[in-house]
């Protein structure tokens, strides 16, 4: 996911976004603890995926920040 394309979001896409990466990566780390993850590069795309998500929502509340 491109921060372009996350800036483009409206707050509520925003923290539904984030819920959903974080079940992601829940989901995710629960597959590696027993084994079945396929894609351990995966997790580490989630978590930048957050960061991203993170990043916009806290430019957004400061008021700085690339506008749309």
């Amino acid at each position: 996911m491109k921060a372009r394309e996350i800036r483009e979001m409206t707050e509520k896409e925003l923290d539904s976004k984030e819920l959903e990466l974080k079940t992601e990566l829940f989901n995710l780390r629960f597959q590696l603890a027993t084994g079945q993850l396929d894609n351990p590069l995966r997790i580490k795309a989630v978590r930048k995926d957050i960061a991203r998500v993170k990043t916009i929502i806290r430019e957004r509340e400061l008021g700085i920040g690339k506008e749309v």
